[in-house]
Protein backbone atom coordinates (compact mmCIF):
# COMPACT_ATOMS: atom_id res chain seq x y z
CA UNK A 1 0.00 0.00 0.00
CA UNK A 2 1.64 3.17 -1.22
CA UNK A 3 1.28 6.38 0.98
CA UNK A 4 -1.33 7.99 -1.29
CA UNK A 5 -3.13 4.71 -1.70
CA UNK A 6 -6.45 6.25 -0.03
CA UNK A 7 -6.53 8.97 -2.96
CA UNK A 8 -6.81 5.96 -5.55
CA UNK A 9 -10.34 4.66 -6.04
CA UNK A 10 -10.63 1.31 -7.81
CA UNK A 11 -13.90 0.47 -9.47
CA UNK A 12 -15.25 -1.93 -11.96
CA UNK A 13 -17.90 -1.08 -14.65
CA UNK A 14 -20.55 -3.13 -16.26
CA UNK A 15 -21.62 -0.81 -18.74
CA UNK A 16 -24.31 -2.27 -20.16
CA UNK A 17 -27.16 -1.60 -22.47
CA UNK A 18 -30.20 -1.96 -19.85
CA UNK A 19 -28.48 -1.85 -16.84
CA UNK A 20 -25.18 -0.33 -15.50
CA UNK A 21 -23.13 -2.09 -11.95
CA UNK A 22 -20.54 -0.57 -10.22
CA UNK A 23 -18.35 -3.28 -8.00
CA UNK A 24 -16.10 -1.35 -5.34
CA UNK A 25 -14.08 -3.09 -2.73
CA UNK A 26 -15.76 -6.49 -3.78
CA UNK A 27 -18.73 -4.71 -3.36
CA UNK A 28 -21.68 -4.28 -5.73
CA UNK A 29 -22.26 -0.15 -4.47
CA UNK A 30 -24.19 0.63 -7.86
CA UNK A 31 -27.15 -1.26 -9.88
CA UNK A 32 -29.11 1.14 -11.73
CA UNK A 33 -30.81 1.57 -14.98
CA UNK A 34 -28.79 2.97 -18.00
CA UNK A 35 -30.93 5.87 -18.58
CA UNK A 36 -31.22 9.55 -18.24
CA UNK A 37 -33.25 11.78 -18.11
CA UNK A 38 -32.53 15.44 -19.16
CA UNK A 39 -34.42 19.21 -19.33
CA UNK A 40 -34.41 19.78 -22.88
CA UNK A 41 -34.25 23.93 -22.82
CA UNK A 42 -30.65 23.58 -20.29
CA UNK A 43 -29.33 20.06 -20.90
CA UNK A 44 -29.55 19.88 -17.53
CA UNK A 45 -29.46 16.34 -15.85
CA UNK A 46 -32.73 15.85 -13.77
CA UNK A 47 -32.35 12.22 -13.24
CA UNK A 48 -30.16 9.22 -13.50
CA UNK A 49 -31.06 5.30 -13.04
CA UNK A 50 -34.06 4.30 -10.97
CA UNK A 51 -35.72 7.52 -10.91
CA UNK A 52 -34.99 8.39 -15.17
CA UNK A 53 -36.58 5.03 -15.31
CA UNK A 54 -39.47 5.85 -13.35
CA UNK A 55 -39.83 8.75 -15.80
CA UNK A 56 -39.52 6.69 -18.90
CA UNK A 57 -41.70 6.90 -21.37
CA UNK A 58 -44.28 9.29 -19.25
CA UNK A 59 -42.31 12.61 -20.01
CA UNK A 60 -43.62 16.03 -21.22
CA UNK A 61 -41.91 18.14 -23.71
CA UNK A 62 -39.61 19.76 -21.44
CA UNK A 63 -38.10 16.65 -20.46
CA UNK A 64 -36.41 13.99 -22.41
CA UNK A 65 -35.29 10.31 -21.08
CA UNK A 66 -32.22 9.06 -23.00
CA UNK A 67 -30.52 5.26 -23.18
CA UNK A 68 -27.20 6.15 -23.27
CA UNK A 69 -25.64 3.29 -24.83
CA UNK A 70 -27.57 1.18 -27.77
CA UNK A 71 -26.47 -2.58 -28.81
CA UNK A 72 -23.16 -2.69 -26.17
CA UNK A 73 -22.00 0.79 -27.24
CA UNK A 74 -22.29 4.46 -26.35
CA UNK A 75 -24.79 6.04 -28.50
CA UNK A 76 -24.82 9.69 -26.85
CA UNK A 77 -21.50 10.71 -25.85
CA UNK A 78 -22.63 13.37 -23.65
CA UNK A 79 -25.42 11.30 -21.87
CA UNK A 80 -23.25 8.44 -20.92
CA UNK A 81 -20.56 10.73 -19.78
CA UNK A 82 -23.01 12.17 -17.15
CA UNK A 83 -24.35 8.84 -16.69
CA UNK A 84 -20.96 7.10 -15.45
CA UNK A 85 -20.13 10.49 -13.47
CA UNK A 86 -23.44 10.32 -11.56
CA UNK A 87 -23.40 6.67 -10.76
CA UNK A 88 -19.75 6.69 -9.49
CA UNK A 89 -21.10 10.26 -6.96
CA UNK A 90 -23.87 7.33 -5.91
CA UNK A 91 -20.71 5.44 -4.23
CA UNK A 92 -19.96 7.98 -1.57
CA UNK A 93 -22.48 10.33 -1.16
CA UNK A 94 -20.04 12.51 0.56
CA UNK A 95 -17.99 15.46 -0.92
CA UNK A 96 -14.45 14.73 0.10
CA UNK A 97 -11.92 17.78 0.26
CA UNK A 98 -9.22 15.27 -1.93
CA UNK A 99 -11.05 14.02 -4.74
CA UNK A 100 -9.85 10.49 -5.57
CA UNK A 101 -7.72 9.59 -8.72
CA UNK A 102 -10.49 6.72 -10.06
CA UNK A 103 -9.05 3.58 -11.54
CA UNK A 104 -10.97 1.83 -13.84
CA UNK A 105 -11.89 -1.98 -15.79
CA UNK A 106 -14.88 -1.66 -18.24
CA UNK A 107 -16.39 -4.22 -20.18
CA UNK A 108 -17.12 -3.73 -23.68
CA UNK A 109 -18.61 -6.10 -26.18
CA UNK A 110 -16.16 -8.66 -27.79
CA UNK A 111 -17.74 -7.57 -31.47
CA UNK A 112 -16.78 -3.49 -30.60
CA UNK A 113 -14.94 -1.22 -33.56
CA UNK A 114 -12.05 0.38 -32.34
CA UNK A 115 -13.88 4.05 -32.84
CA UNK A 116 -16.55 2.45 -30.12
CA UNK A 117 -13.70 1.37 -28.13
CA UNK A 118 -12.44 4.73 -28.08
CA UNK A 119 -16.33 6.30 -27.25
CA UNK A 120 -15.82 4.33 -24.02
CA UNK A 121 -12.38 5.51 -22.53
CA UNK A 122 -12.95 8.45 -23.40
CA UNK A 123 -16.26 8.92 -21.33
CA UNK A 124 -14.93 7.46 -18.66
CA UNK A 125 -11.69 10.23 -18.90
CA UNK A 126 -14.23 12.83 -19.11
CA UNK A 127 -15.92 11.38 -15.76
CA UNK A 128 -12.94 11.63 -13.76
CA UNK A 129 -11.15 8.60 -14.18
CA UNK A 130 -7.56 9.08 -14.68
CA UNK A 131 -6.33 5.34 -15.99
CA UNK A 132 -8.79 3.21 -18.23
CA UNK A 133 -8.79 -0.24 -18.56
CA UNK A 134 -11.26 -2.25 -20.29
CA UNK A 135 -12.15 -6.23 -20.99
CA UNK A 136 -14.24 -8.24 -22.72
CA UNK A 137 -17.91 -9.27 -21.49
CA UNK A 138 -17.23 -12.46 -22.36
CA UNK A 139 -13.97 -12.68 -20.73
CA UNK A 140 -15.43 -10.67 -17.89
CA UNK A 141 -18.46 -13.33 -17.83
CA UNK A 142 -16.44 -16.57 -17.69
CA UNK A 143 -14.48 -14.91 -14.68
CA UNK A 144 -17.24 -14.18 -13.13
CA UNK A 145 -18.80 -17.61 -13.31
CA UNK A 146 -15.81 -18.79 -11.67
CA UNK A 147 -14.07 -20.53 -14.49
CA UNK A 148 -10.39 -20.71 -14.54
CA UNK A 149 -10.32 -18.87 -17.86
CA UNK A 150 -6.29 -19.36 -18.18
CA UNK A 151 -6.48 -23.02 -18.18
CA UNK A 152 -5.69 -25.00 -21.25
CA UNK A 153 -9.04 -26.15 -21.12
CA UNK A 154 -11.98 -24.42 -23.82
CA UNK A 155 -15.34 -23.58 -21.97
CA UNK A 156 -18.56 -21.59 -24.21
CA UNK A 157 -19.52 -18.58 -22.72
CA UNK A 158 -23.28 -17.36 -24.09
CA UNK A 159 -23.79 -13.82 -22.17
CA UNK A 160 -27.17 -12.41 -23.27
CA UNK A 161 -27.45 -8.49 -22.20
CA UNK A 162 -29.65 -5.82 -23.28
CA UNK A 163 -28.05 -4.88 -26.81
CA UNK A 164 -25.87 -7.95 -27.72
CA UNK A 165 -25.88 -11.46 -26.88
CA UNK A 166 -22.08 -12.59 -27.10
CA UNK A 167 -20.68 -16.33 -27.88
CA UNK A 168 -17.49 -17.07 -26.74
CA UNK A 169 -14.88 -19.62 -26.71
CA UNK A 170 -12.46 -19.15 -24.15
CA UNK A 171 -8.90 -21.20 -23.77
CA UNK A 172 -5.51 -20.06 -22.15
CA UNK A 173 -7.17 -16.94 -21.12
CA UNK A 174 -8.23 -15.20 -24.41
CA UNK A 175 -10.90 -15.51 -26.78
CA UNK A 176 -10.06 -18.36 -29.18
CA UNK A 177 -13.50 -17.64 -31.48
CA UNK A 178 -16.73 -15.17 -30.43
CA UNK A 179 -19.58 -14.28 -32.57
CA UNK A 180 -21.39 -10.97 -31.13
CA UNK A 181 -24.83 -10.22 -32.16
CA UNK A 182 -27.24 -7.07 -31.94
CA UNK A 183 -30.17 -9.53 -30.89
CA UNK A 184 -30.45 -9.11 -26.80
CA UNK A 185 -33.09 -8.22 -24.32
CA UNK A 186 -33.84 -5.23 -26.22
CA UNK A 187 -35.31 -7.06 -29.32
CA UNK A 188 -37.29 -9.60 -27.16
CA UNK A 189 -39.35 -5.98 -25.65
CA UNK A 190 -39.58 -5.01 -29.57
CA UNK A 191 -40.92 -8.35 -30.63
CA UNK A 192 -43.45 -8.27 -27.33
CA UNK A 193 -44.39 -4.43 -28.30
CA UNK A 194 -44.87 -5.86 -32.08
CA UNK A 195 -46.24 -9.05 -31.37
CA UNK A 196 -49.42 -7.65 -28.68
CA UNK A 197 -50.12 -4.89 -31.76
CA UNK A 198 -50.34 -7.14 -34.71
CA UNK A 199 -52.44 -9.87 -32.38
CA UNK A 200 -54.17 -8.03 -29.75
CA UNK A 201 -54.58 -4.36 -31.14
CA UNK A 202 -52.99 -2.87 -28.13
CA UNK A 203 -50.24 -0.55 -27.72
CA UNK A 204 -47.89 -0.89 -24.66
CA UNK A 205 -44.82 0.69 -23.81
CA UNK A 206 -41.17 -0.10 -23.14
CA UNK A 207 -41.41 -0.65 -19.90
CA UNK A 208 -44.74 -2.23 -20.17
CA UNK A 209 -43.13 -4.94 -22.53
CA UNK A 210 -40.10 -5.32 -20.50
CA UNK A 211 -42.58 -6.45 -17.34
CA UNK A 212 -44.09 -9.12 -19.35
CA UNK A 213 -41.03 -10.61 -20.72
CA UNK A 214 -40.24 -10.59 -16.61
CA UNK A 215 -43.31 -11.83 -15.63
CA UNK A 216 -44.67 -14.72 -18.46
CA UNK A 217 -41.42 -14.61 -20.61
CA UNK A 218 -40.22 -17.78 -22.05
CA UNK A 219 -38.12 -19.69 -24.85
CA UNK A 220 -40.21 -22.88 -25.46
CA UNK A 221 -43.87 -23.27 -25.57
CA UNK A 222 -43.55 -25.89 -23.18
CA UNK A 223 -41.73 -25.65 -19.98
CA UNK A 224 -41.80 -26.79 -16.28
CA UNK A 225 -43.07 -24.78 -13.52
CA UNK A 226 -44.97 -22.44 -16.16
CA UNK A 227 -46.18 -19.03 -14.78
CA UNK A 228 -49.44 -17.55 -14.23
CA UNK A 229 -50.91 -15.37 -16.69
CA UNK A 230 -50.50 -11.69 -16.90
CA UNK A 231 -52.85 -9.39 -17.21
CA UNK A 232 -51.46 -6.49 -19.60
CA UNK A 233 -52.92 -2.26 -19.93
CA UNK A 234 -52.22 -0.66 -22.56
CA UNK A 235 -54.27 1.23 -25.79
CA UNK A 236 -56.84 0.03 -27.43
CA UNK A 237 -55.02 1.08 -31.41
CA UNK A 238 -58.88 0.98 -32.96
CA UNK A 239 -60.85 2.98 -29.99
CA UNK A 240 -58.23 4.81 -28.36
CA UNK A 241 -59.11 3.78 -25.04
CA UNK A 242 -57.07 2.00 -22.49
CA UNK A 243 -57.89 -1.52 -21.79
CA UNK A 244 -56.79 -4.74 -20.28
CA UNK A 245 -56.00 -7.94 -21.71
CA UNK A 246 -54.60 -11.08 -20.72
CA UNK A 247 -51.83 -12.83 -22.18
CA UNK A 248 -49.65 -16.44 -21.24
CA UNK A 249 -45.87 -17.72 -21.20
CA UNK A 250 -47.05 -19.83 -24.71
CA UNK A 251 -47.82 -16.14 -26.78
CA UNK A 252 -44.77 -14.57 -25.70
CA UNK A 253 -42.66 -18.03 -26.53
CA UNK A 254 -44.40 -17.45 -29.98
CA UNK A 255 -43.46 -13.81 -29.81
CA UNK A 256 -39.59 -14.49 -29.12
CA UNK A 257 -39.17 -17.38 -31.50
CA UNK A 258 -37.78 -15.54 -34.37
CA UNK A 259 -34.97 -13.62 -31.95
CA UNK A 260 -34.38 -16.89 -29.66
CA UNK A 261 -33.64 -18.87 -33.17
CA UNK A 262 -30.70 -15.89 -34.49
CA UNK A 263 -29.00 -16.50 -30.93
CA UNK A 264 -29.20 -20.43 -31.79
CA UNK A 265 -27.32 -19.77 -35.10
CA UNK A 266 -24.90 -17.64 -33.94
CA UNK A 267 -23.93 -20.70 -30.50
CA UNK A 268 -23.64 -23.23 -33.86
CA UNK A 269 -21.25 -20.44 -35.82
CA UNK A 270 -19.20 -20.05 -33.10
CA UNK A 271 -19.56 -23.98 -32.67
CA UNK A 272 -18.52 -24.72 -36.23
CA UNK A 273 -15.29 -22.13 -35.84
CA UNK A 274 -14.35 -24.38 -32.62
CA UNK A 275 -11.10 -25.97 -33.03
CA UNK A 276 -11.68 -30.13 -32.77
CA UNK A 277 -9.78 -29.99 -28.98
CA UNK A 278 -11.63 -27.08 -27.56
CA UNK A 279 -14.75 -28.65 -29.11
CA UNK A 280 -13.93 -32.13 -27.53
CA UNK A 281 -13.48 -29.91 -24.15
CA UNK A 282 -16.76 -28.00 -24.41
CA UNK A 283 -18.71 -31.75 -25.18
CA UNK A 284 -17.33 -32.35 -21.26
CA UNK A 285 -17.93 -29.37 -19.51
CA UNK A 286 -20.87 -28.04 -21.76
CA UNK A 287 -22.08 -24.31 -22.60
CA UNK A 288 -22.58 -21.67 -19.53
CA UNK A 289 -25.42 -18.96 -19.99
CA UNK A 290 -24.94 -15.62 -18.66
CA UNK A 291 -26.75 -12.20 -18.87
CA UNK A 292 -30.20 -10.97 -17.94
CA UNK A 293 -31.00 -12.89 -20.99
CA UNK A 294 -30.57 -16.37 -19.47
CA UNK A 295 -33.59 -15.99 -17.33
CA UNK A 296 -35.98 -16.32 -19.55
CA UNK A 297 -37.98 -19.15 -18.76
CA UNK A 298 -36.55 -22.27 -21.08
CA UNK A 299 -33.30 -20.88 -22.55
CA UNK A 300 -31.27 -23.36 -21.18
CA UNK A 301 -33.16 -26.22 -22.45
CA UNK A 302 -34.12 -25.03 -26.32
CA UNK A 303 -30.16 -24.72 -26.82
CA UNK A 304 -29.68 -27.51 -25.13
CA UNK A 305 -31.77 -29.53 -27.26
CA UNK A 306 -30.23 -27.81 -30.22
CA UNK A 307 -26.72 -28.30 -29.89
CA UNK A 308 -27.23 -31.51 -27.81
CA UNK A 309 -24.92 -30.02 -25.37
CA UNK A 310 -25.45 -29.41 -21.47
CA UNK A 311 -26.50 -26.15 -20.63
CA UNK A 312 -25.38 -24.63 -17.16
CA UNK A 313 -27.06 -21.15 -16.19
CA UNK A 314 -24.43 -18.79 -13.97
CA UNK A 315 -25.80 -17.96 -10.00
CA UNK A 316 -27.05 -14.55 -10.63
CA UNK A 317 -26.37 -14.13 -14.19
CA UNK A 318 -27.26 -10.46 -14.27
CA UNK A 319 -24.11 -9.88 -11.98
CA UNK A 320 -21.69 -12.19 -13.44
CA UNK A 321 -20.46 -9.94 -15.97
CA UNK A 322 -19.29 -7.05 -13.65
CA UNK A 323 -18.18 -9.81 -10.90
CA UNK A 324 -15.80 -10.53 -13.19
CA UNK A 325 -14.72 -7.18 -13.91
CA UNK A 326 -14.35 -6.74 -10.43
CA UNK A 327 -12.20 -9.80 -9.87
CA UNK A 328 -10.02 -8.80 -12.98
CA UNK A 329 -9.97 -5.48 -11.33
CA UNK A 330 -8.82 -7.33 -8.28
CA UNK A 331 -6.49 -9.54 -9.58
CA UNK A 332 -4.88 -7.15 -11.58
CA UNK A 333 -1.53 -8.73 -12.59
CA UNK A 334 -2.53 -11.98 -13.14
CA UNK A 335 -5.02 -11.05 -15.76
CA UNK A 336 -2.78 -8.08 -17.25
CA UNK A 337 -3.27 -9.65 -20.69
CA UNK A 338 -6.85 -9.91 -20.52
CA UNK A 339 -7.73 -5.96 -19.83
CA UNK A 340 -6.21 -3.62 -22.72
Amino acid sequence: MGLFSFLTREIAIDLGTANTVIIHNDKVVVDEPSIVAIDRATQKIIAVGKKAMLMHGKTHENIKTIRPLRDGVIADFHAAEHMIREMIKMITPKKSLFPPSLKMVICIPSGITEVEERAVRDSAEQSGAKEVRLIHEPMAAAIGIGIDVLEPTGNMIIDIGGGTTEVAVIALGGIVCNKSIRIAGDDFNADIEEYMRKQHNIHIGERTAEKIKIEVGAAMTEIDNPPDDYAVHGRDMLTGIPKEITVNYAEIAHALDKSITKIETAVLNALELTPPELAADIYRTGIYLAGGGSLLRGLDKRISIKTKLPVHIAEDPLRAVARGTGIALKNFDKFTFLIK
